[in-house]
């Protein structure tokens, strides 16, 4: 049987002499593993279309289960991430993350849309790493089905919580005296508490359209990484070696 669809190449494994072990993120039968045979043979036509964090059409031939690649065709490379080292392990921590929260054989557009926008952003530069980060780790914890509630503090109903904080198990924002001690949380200011609901819920080709201060994006930062480590209960190597290269 053969099938044509559009993939997200999230990770790739050498398998053998010359093959890929390909992990897809595809927009019609969700996450997948298949084989590109011959893929790392020197004037392989499908090499450049079955790299990490490229975006391809791919016909694949399904036997007993199997996906094997038949033909392979580029239709995004993110090129600018292949200039720049701190980027592309930046877009691989992404593609870490996707494949940690999707499902075996369930699509999920808005997963692969958030995915194919970020890396987008990223290697065009469209803003700062930082930005894009943020608010990939927000969207993908809403998309997930870990959404915080940030409407209003639960204990006093505030909408605007004084000195708030991210409860990050319970998953809520409230007023800093109206912390009841139990759990970890992140401190926020009205203007990162802002981009945070802003992230929640903007339509997805204007999620990364917001303005904030050097400060704000900080504690923007640290909230949205830790309640994503926080609920996906692991760490990601990725994300440390981002983390390692900016620092030298």
């Amino acid at each position: 049987m053969f099938m044509t669809t559009n993939a997200l190449v999230l990770r790739e494994v050498r398998y053998k002499e010359a093959d890929r072990i390909l992990t897809l993120l595809t927009s019609t039968e969700g996450k997948i593993s298949v084989k590109a045979r011959g893929a790392l043979r020197k004037g392989s036509r499908m090499s450049a279309a079955t790299q990490q964090l490229t975006y391809s059409e791919l016909t694949l031939f399904g036997n007993r289960g199997k996906w094997t690649v038949n033909e392979a065709v580029i239709k995004e490379p993110f090129t600018g991430l292949r200039e720049d080292i701190e980027n592309f392990a930046l877009g691989c921590y992404f593609a870490e993350c996707l494949e940690s929260l999707s499902v075996e054989d369930q699509p999920d557009a808005a997963l692969l849309q958030l995915g194919l926008n970020s890396l987008y952003a990223l290697s065009n530069k469209l803003y700062s790493p930082e930005q894009i980060k943020a608010a990939f780790e927000l969207r993908l914890m809403c998309i997930a089905g870990y959404e915080p509630e940030l409407k209003s503090c639960p204990a006093c109903g505030s909408t605007e919580p004084e000195q708030p904080i991210l409860k990050l198990s319970g998953g809520y924002v409230c007023c800093r005296r109206c912390d009841d001690g139990k759990g970890e949380y992140a401190r926020l200011c009205p203007d990162s508490l802002r981009a945070l609901r802003y992230i929640a819920s903007a339509p997805a080709k204007q999620l990364f359209s917001f303005r904030l201060s050097d400060e704000a994006l900080l504690r923007l930062g640290s909230a949205a990484e830790r309640y994503l480590l926080t609920h996906t209960e692991r760490q990601f190597q990725t994300l440390n070696y981002w983390k390692n290269i900016r620092i030298k």
